[in-house]
């Protein structure tokens, strides 16, 4: 992840936690819940970890990590795993991106 993306949620199949950012406090509730289970059931079914962050230009971007050696990360799921969740939260996504640029780069 560049170091000047802006996280958004994250969740770590390592130490079985999720991280919402209190920057984003004004999406809705049912958005952050929706998110949390997207990362949660990506971190359960392939390890690792997930980042979803912004770019600078308030592109939505989604990350994933794991740990050298990691034995028991699923690549070829997770690249599967990707793909799929930007297919079927596309819309979701697209929100998002929207949000970001109206009320954080302020672009109307």
């Amino acid at each position: 992840m560049d170091i000047n993306d802006t996280i958004l949620c994250a969740c770590s199949a390592y130490n079985s936690k999720y991280y919402f950012n209190d920057r984003f406090a004004g999406i809705p509730d049912a958005v952050k819940k929706e998110l949390q289970i997207m990362c949660v059931m990506y971190t359960e079914d392939v390890g690792g970890q997930i980042v979803v962050g912004f770019s600078d230009e308030g592109n939505l971007m989604l990350h994933v990590f794991c740990d050298e050696g990691d034995m028991f990360f699923d690549e070829i799921g997770s690249e599967l795993k990707i793909k799929k969740l930007r297919e079927e939260k596309k819309e979701l996504f697209l929100q998002l991106e929207d949000y970001y640029k109206a009320f954080v780069l302020n672009k109307h």
